[in-house]
């Protein structure tokens, strides 16, 4: 009995030592991690699933082949440099793939940059460019109402723009104050005024030649003056209106009968024409 169980212990030793054996034989026969491998392996895999591979695709392909053949050696064993060489010509190859493919996509957003500064540059044109149309009308519509409102004041067109003429019926004879129902004819210009804040207008007093011309001449700034006072009370701009007084030297009738005198003593407002009329468009 002693001897059956000293054979039964010496096979399961044996059996027990060769198990060891083999287990530590396959362990030597494992390869040994290969850095360069490794990499290899993540850049190639990292290339072939970029959208744009297509852009470098015989870079990726190459990178494919070499990584093939460096596991290729791997599993057979072979000799670590030859591994090596084959895992760096797959890097290499990877990484050209990468540049090519980041430059297309630096082109892409170069030409999609451009494309948003042409929509931009077009939008702004057209915003300028109804902008204009805008205040052509609004010019138009100016003009057409300023057209009206100087027609009811009977505006006569002359070389220096259209003048509107007011007769010594604003003024005491004599004087300079304007009488009491000389605002309301005053009203229509000042808003004219208000209306168009670019237009500007002279007021021109004028006399007769009764009394001397220095009275005259003085009498003739008063009144000037005494308008553009009422109309800037209206609500017309101080910077739009200019004044001078000419005396009796620009008369419009004869000073020999009482008539020529009455029109001789006038205030004329002159509005220069607005800037796209003088040039032209």
């Amino acid at each position: 009995m002693g001897d059956m169980r000293q054979v039964h212990y010496l096979v399961l030793g044996r059996a027990f030592g060769t198990a060891l054996a083999m287990a530590l034989g396959a362990c030597a026969t494992m390869p040994e991690e290969i850095p360069e491998l490794e990499d290899a392996r993540a850049q190639v895999t990292n290339v072939e699933q970029s959208t744009r591979a297509g852009v470098a695709a015989q870079d990726v392909a190459e990178a494919r082949r070499a990584l093939d053949r460096a596991d290729r050696l791997a599993e057979e064993g072979a000799d670590r440099e030859d591994i090596r060489y084959e895992a760096t010509v797959a890097s290499k190859h990877a990484q050209i793939a990468d540049e090519r493919i980041a430059a297309a996509e630096a082109r892409e957003e170069i030409a999609r940059g451009n494309s948003e500064r042409q929509t931009v540059l077009l939008e702004v044109r057209e915003r300028e460019a109804q902008a204009r149309e805008q205040e052509a009308r609004a010019a138009e519509q100016r003009a057409d109402s300023l057209q009206e409102q100087l027609e009811e004041l009977k505006a006569q067109p002359t070389p220096r723009g259209m003048v509107v003429t007011l007769q010594d019926v604003l003024f005491e004879t004599g004087k300079a104050e304007l009488q009491p129902g000389a605002m309301s004819s005053l009203a229509q210009v000042a808003e004219v005024l208000r209306e168009d804040p670019q237009r500007k207008v002279a007021i021109e007093g004028h006399t007769d030649n009764t009394g001397s011309p220095e009275f005259n001449q003085a009498l003739s700034e008063r009144r000037a003056q005494a308008v553009k006072d009422a109309l800037v009370s209206q609500g017309a701009s101080p910077d739009q209106i200019t004044t001078r007084g000419l005396g009796p030297s620009s008369p419009v009738a004869s000073n020999d009968n009482a008539a020529g005198r009455q029109q001789n003593r006038r205030v004329e407002l002159v509005f220069a024409e607005e800037p796209a009329q003088r040039g032209g468009g």
